[in-house]
């Protein structure tokens, strides 16, 4: 029950993302979910969705924002937690000791635009802001992975973002905003599912878990912030359209139990 109070302190937090959301992850998929045999799995796979999230963050600033020499700093950044994660193992002591060296002598690049239109700015400060936190809680995923000895697998992708991702419009800005609208949407049934975990998993995980929940509630907001500025209409009638998307997603049967899966038949 300690687990259930931990989660009942952070209730206000979760009160926007249950009304943002069209539905709660099904029971079937907690309880699979709920099985210790596929803590390993999930946590590979919650791995995967923390270095992806700092990826596509990396991806929107590269592709709308910055300059060649700026998303040249970005590649280098993520290079170090790409290669962790791709090379399926961990690390052994001297790599350990490596690692910890080369964390503390990198730096996260001073990313700047001296020109540009203010949704770019925010963009770019939002951005940066989000991949440091999901790089940060990806190091934390890594060490609790460590601690308990799994071995890191290939993983394959759930069909979910695909699934939302196939119906971005073509156009420059359209495209723009359905992306931003999509990884919202991410965010917010992230932090729906860390909460739907917490009472199924060790305390130590637990805690970790409404740790993130606290850390990355306010992500799908800023993603939908960033949906407007760029829009520069009302966005509602699309956000509601991918929220329907995701809701089916979430609720049909999936062959394989992933973190953004649906439950699995």
């Amino acid at each position: 029950m300690v687990n259930v109070k931990l989660l009942n302190n952070y209730q206000d937090l979760l009160n926007p993302i249950h009304s943002f959301l069209l539905c709660k992850t099904p029971k079937q998929w907690i309880e699979q979910a709920a099985d210790p045999e596929k803590l390993p799995l999930l946590l590979t796979d919650h791995l995967h969705c923390e270095l992806k999230a700092a990826q596509s963050a990396g991806l929107l600033l590269r592709r709308y924002v910055v300059d060649n020499e700026t998303s040249k700093q970005i590649l280098e950044w993520l290079e170090p937690y790409e290669t962790r994660v791709y090379r399926g193992h961990l690390l052994n002591s001297d790599d350990a000791l490596t690692h910890e060296n080369n964390k503390k002598n990198q730096q996260v690049p001073r990313l700047q635009l001296e020109n540009g239109e203010a949704w770019q700015h925010e963009l770019l400060n939002r951005m940066v802001l989000l991949m440091k936190e999901e790089l940060h809680h990806f190091d934390q995923v890594f060490s609790i992975i460590e601690a308990n000895n799994i071995e890191l697998q290939p993983t394959t992708a759930a069909r979910y973002a695909a699934g939302m991702l196939r119906h971005i419009r073509g156009s420059e800005v359209g495209g723009l905003v359905d992306k931003l609208i999509i990884g919202g949407i991410i965010e917010a049934r992230s932090c729906e599912r860390f909460a739907a975990l917490v009472p199924h998993l060790p305390e130590s995980i637990a805690r970790f878990y409404v740790s993130l929940l606290r850390s990355e509630a306010r992500h799908f907001e800023d993603y939908l912030t960033l949906a407007q500025m760029v829009a520069r209409e009302d966005i509602q009638a699309r956000t509601q359209e991918f929220l329907r998307i995701e809701k089916k997603l979430i609720e049909s049967p999936d062959k394989v139990l992933r973190f953004h899966s649906g439950p699995v038949m």
